[in-house]
């Protein structure tokens, strides 16, 4: 390994996240993600195979939310899907 390249290992960060497991979710995230001044766009069937999505404002730009995605409030207010594989390999439940 080149002496350039180094380790690093995430710092613990709690994160709020909703996820959307029915297209009624929507309403519901659509309102929190508004409550932090957020923006969301309509739902819509997209493709073939009815796949059901909505677009969500995040700092790189507009990015699909599709069903079973979780919807992150990040450390600095903003918001950001993440599809449930990498969510589940990326967090654990905080208990209080």
């Amino acid at each position: 390994m080149s002496e350039q390249v180094k380790k690093f290992r995430k710092k613990p960060v709690v994160v709020e996240a909703m996820q959307y497991s029915t297209s009624d979710d929507y309403y519901n995230i659509r309102d929190w993600v508004q409550a932090f001044g957020g923006k969301c766009t309509k739902q819509y069937t997209f493709g073939l195979i009815n796949d059901i999505v909505f677009g969500i404002e995040t700092l790189e730009g507009n990015m699909l939310a599709r069903l079973g995605d979780w919807i992150i409030k990040g450390i600095n207010g903003e918001f950001y899907p993440c599809e449930p594989e990498i969510f589940e390999k990326t967090y654990d439940a905080v208990t209080q």
